[in-house]
């Protein structure tokens, strides 16, 4: 783990005393976006848990998401063998790319990293109380409802499972997933506390 006091031995003379800096979501191993590091930059990113690069058009120090308000929240930042690249694995508040996607990287999206978009998304909704959206209007009816329907599609999901229909478990899974992922916002729990937990219990 980088720290203030080690960042000096950092190859800077390869760039112009600039280093180059992948953000990397600390869960689904997606690549976010790219930029450059000044000395400066790194150590704002280091110190405040923002990632922080160098805009050499503004030619000022660039937090990313001072204005969107789509933070990348530093969770670990590594070195590359030769010590002139550094990975910054981030937990973001929202969309990265300037274009409102996920990341910046388009077609190098996992799959799976929809779910993290699925959970932005709920969490958007749970904030507008919008009456013409169903998540919204789910939010409204509060915790009792919420539980009901994922009561619900666990049943549809059992039944189908019992009959061995291939395509409602997959339908019912999804259904189940996704009013998994509304429960969980209804209480502040992110999809990544679930998948660090069953990843700490693997090793066990």
């Amino acid at each position: 783990m980088l720290t203030c006091k080690n960042i000096k031995f950092l190859n800077w003379k390869q760039y112009m005393n600039m280093i180059p800096a992948i953000a990397q979501h600390y869960i689904s191993g997606e690549i976010l976006m790219f930029g450059y590091m000044s000395p400066e930059a790194l150590n704002n990113t280091i110190e405040r848990k923002l990632f922080t690069l160098f805009s050499r058009k503004k030619n000022r120090l660039w937090v990313k998401g001072e204005n969107s308000k789509n933070f990348l929240h530093v969770k670990k930042i590594i070195t590359d063998c030769d010590y002139d690249v550094i990975l910054v694995k981030v937990k973001p508040s929202g969309n990265t790319c300037h274009l409102n996607r996920f990341s910046c990287f388009k077609s190098a999206e996992p799959i799976y990293s929809f779910i993290l978009k699925l959970q932005s998304i709920i969490k958007l909704r749970k904030k507008e109380n919008s009456k013409k959206s169903y998540i919204s209007n789910l939010f409204s009816l509060g915790n009792h409802r919420i539980a009901q329907k994922v009561g619900e599609e666990s049943i549809e999901i059992i039944i189908a499972f019992l009959e061995k229909n291939s395509v409602n478990i997959i339908n019912e899974s999804s259904d189940l997933l996704f009013h998994l992922l509304i429960l969980l916002q209804s209480v502040n729990i992110d999809f990544e506390s679930i998948i660090l937990n069953l990843k700490n219990r693997s090793h066990k």
